[in-house]
């Protein structure tokens, strides 16, 4: 298996995980503190794996500037997309920014100069629709469900910033190991969410409320209770495995192959949700699947 498909499906994997997490502790405390609590955690891990590696840090203003842009977009990213989930509707917001896997693969064509092979464009195109239709869930029929509810808003803006990390990251990952990339990115994105959390509980509380409180009706909603820390810590730690994963798959392989394999989380999502939660797939969720991995086998062929 190719290495870009490899560590590509690693971050989907964890990535896909989390969004279960992370989607629970939404709905309690508010994206925008689980956002921030998981970036934390994050930054705590690389920081870790940075000093007992004996890194050492280049200096490059390049790196140091281009990494914290990496950071900054994360946190967009990471923000718009659990603030869609957080509003929703979750199924039609989970497919629409998983669609950033075939974002990637064009700009990794337009702006990288990379190439695809004719079997491996058709392959990428069959999985980019597989990931969006594994992502998609008609509880009432196609008719019934509304594409312009603010949940779909945010989940374009993450899907446009999910893209432009991963172009962004391989550019500044040329230029330096992974590791140190990621750690200058990460500490920004933690730095940059925690404040915009202390912004918006002080100064803009009404406007953000959509992403600071939990759902309507709990009456715990906004308080951490120890299962909502874990959930945050889980996917915190998920996330930096994943990104991890995803670094060292753009400073070995095409961005468009490691972009394209990592958008694979909803179907992660989906399968660790029929394993754990007992959920059933729908027709069109299967038939996401197997284009899925139509896809992967076309992509993975020589």
């Amino acid at each position: 298996m190719p290495i870009g498909l490899l560590t590509g499906l690693a971050a989907a994997v964890c990535w896909g995980t989390l969004d279960l997490f992370s989607a629970l502790a939404s709905r309690r405390i508010g994206s925008l503190r689980v956002t921030t609590g998981m970036q934390i955690v994050g930054a705590v891990l690389v920081w870790v794996a940075a000093i007992a590696t004996g890194m050492r840090f280049s200096g490059d203003p390049f790196v140091l500037v281009g990494g914290s842009l990496v950071g900054l977009v994360g946190a967009g990213a990471y923000l718009t997309y659990f603030t869609g989930l957080r509003i929703g509707p979750i199924a039609v917001v989970s497919g629409v920014v998983a669609a950033y896997g075939g974002l990637t693969v064009v700009l990794a064509v337009v702006l990288r100069g990379e190439s695809l092979t004719a079997l491996q464009a058709v392959g990428a195109l069959v999985a980019t629709v597989g990931v969006v239709m594994t992502g998609l869930a008609f509880d009432q029929g196609w008719r019934n469900t509304r594409f312009a509810s603010p949940g779909v808003i945010f989940a374009v803006v993450a899907l446009v910033l999910f893209a432009a990390m991963a172009i962004i990251g391989d550019i500044v990952i040329d230029r330096a190991p992974w590791l140190e990339v990621v750690v200058v990115s990460r500490t920004a994105n933690a730095v940059l969410s925690t404040l915009v959390l202390v912004l918006m509980l002080t100064v803009f509380r009404r406007v953000a409320a959509p992403m600071i409180e939990g759902e309507p009706g709990d009456g715990g909603a906004g308080r951490a209770d120890a299962r909502v820390v874990w959930f945050v810590i889980l996917a915190g730690t998920l996330d930096v495995i994943g990104l991890a994963a995803f670094a060292y798959g753009l400073a070995n392989a095409a961005t468009w192959l490691v972009g394209l394999a990592s958008s694979f989380g909803p179907a992660v999502t989906i399968i660790v949700a029929v394993a754990l939660l007992g959920e059933r797939l729908r027709p069109l969720q299967w038939v996401g699947l197997g284009g899925i991995l139509v896809g992967m086998i076309a992509i993975g062929l020589p």
